[in-house]
């Protein structure tokens, strides 16, 4: 499977973040938090994902965006593990919550568990 974060996979559209946020549900997993909301999309894209990082907890744009690419390369590392088990289109927006920056290996875990948590909710038990 294609391990790219392609730019029609970025979660861009204002009203769309406005929406997941004011509709959305969560799932915390420290320092991650996971905002999502099942959607449709014109797109041929099963998830539309953006990361965020706090202005609060890190004063430093250079801290930011140090915290948002590991984010992204967490999610595109593993996203593969996520689409097989997703049928339907969603919006996600991951934040780090955390006050303290962490190493790549800390977030890839954290991201893991993230997803593991999320497919749980979203995927009922085969019985």
């Amino acid at each position: 499977m294609d391990q790219s974060f392609k730019k029609i996979e970025k979660l861009k559209s204002q009203k769309l973040i406005e929406k997941l946020f004011s509709e959305g549900k969560s799932i915390a997993v420290y320092p991650l938090r996971l905002v999502y909301l099942k959607t449709s999309f014109e797109d041929p894209v099963k998830l539309k994902v953006g990361v965020s990082v706090s202005k609060r907890n890190f004063k430093k744009a250079v801290d930011r965006n140090r915290m948002k690419r590991l984010m992204r390369e967490a999610y595109r590392l593993n996203k593969s593990k996520y689409l097989n088990n997703i049928t339907d289109q969603y919006a996600f927006m991951i934040l780090y919550i955390g006050k303290s920056e962490t190493d790549f290996n800390t977030i890839s875990k954290k991201m893991n568990t993230l997803m593991d948590v999320f497919l749980k909710h979203q995927i009922p038990p085969k019985l």
